[in-house]
């Protein structure tokens, strides 16, 4: 028989996180949560979370830098787009501009990922199958950007596989162009008009054989063809590519600039018989002898 007065509770104390139960001679005992072995866990994470943090190494670029570079050299998994992703607020919109003095952060972001990852596990399993639902759903206008990037690089190219380095090509400075600038006496590729950050693409399917900084070229990457012929791509901001890659005609390499001897950005691009200097022939005369229309 229930004791009169006992069935209102006041508020609970200091053991409100426990079920309060009568034991042996009436004594009243409390019993913990199962939460409270959660809350335990929670406080544990915390120093693990902060050590991962305090793991992050910061770098300061230098010049000839670009973030294809850095993270090959620090062996960043993702590839310059995680590490682009990463530093995102430092380096702004385009991540052909990273200037020298910039402080990377390289590897926190990771370490977040990670635990974001574990979040998103628990929570899925919380909610079932509508997270999973919702997930799909999110997923879905992605696969249809890729299809439309797909298709859309494919109508840059023409049946051969042949393109023009940069879309909308316009030629700014013609080969064998005369003029005391250059150390040949003669420009020895075609400037395309390009601003900083404009795509800049493979001409045609082949093997990259260099990719880096050469100087007065700046960034440049070195396309090998089936043909034999070299194809040279200069000044670009962002290199995209690594030597020993194959690529197909029409696939992005990098992002345009500035970098080595110039006055403004463009794109310096040269056909070659060798991968070295002064080996040159007409680019222009090349891509129309492979179907490209310029």
């Amino acid at each position: 028989m229930p004791i009169p007065g006992k069935h209102r509770r006041k508020k609970s104390g200091p053991i409100a996180r426990g079920i309060l139960a009568v034991g042996a001679g009436g004594a009243v005992v409390a019993l913990p949560l199962l939460g409270a072995t959660g809350a335990h866990a929670a406080e544990q994470s915390a120093p693990a979370a902060q050590s991962a943090q305090q793991s992050a190494e910061t770098y300061k670029v230098v010049p000839g830098d670009y973030l294809a570079k850095i993270a090959a050299q620090h062996k960043i998994k993702g590839g310059w787009e995680k590490l682009y992703q990463d530093n995102r607020e430092v380096v702004g919109k385009n991540p052909g501009l990273i200037l020298p003095g910039m402080k990377l952060t390289l590897g926190a972001h990771a370490s977040g990922s990670a635990s974001t990852a574990s979040s998103a596990k628990a929570e899925t399993a919380k909610t079932g199958t509508k997270t999973a639902a919702t997930t799909e759903t999110k997923a879905a206008p992605a696969a249809k950007a890729e299809s439309a990037a797909t298709t859309t690089k494919a109508a840059d190219s023409n049946s051969t596989g042949w393109t023009t380095p940069v879309a909308n090509a316009t030629v700014t400075t013609q080969y064998h162009a005369s003029g005391a600038m250059w150390s040949s006496g003669y420009h020895t590729g075609s400037d395309f008009s390009a601003a900083t950050g404009t795509v800049v693409r493979a001409v045609g399917p082949g093997t990259v054989v260099s990719a880096g900084y050469d100087g007065a070229y700046g960034n440049e990457v070195i396309i090998k063809h089936a043909d034999g012929m070299y194809s040279q791509y200069a000044h670009q901001s962002q290199l995209m590519v690594s030597a020993g890659q194959t690529v197909t005609g029409g696939q992005q390499i990098g992002l345009s600039g500035a970098t080595g001897n110039v006055t403004g950005p463009h794109l310096h691009f040269e056909i070659r018989t060798t991968p070295s200097y002064g080996s040159d022939v007409d680019p222009i005369a090349y891509l129309r002898s492979h179907g490209v229309s310029i």
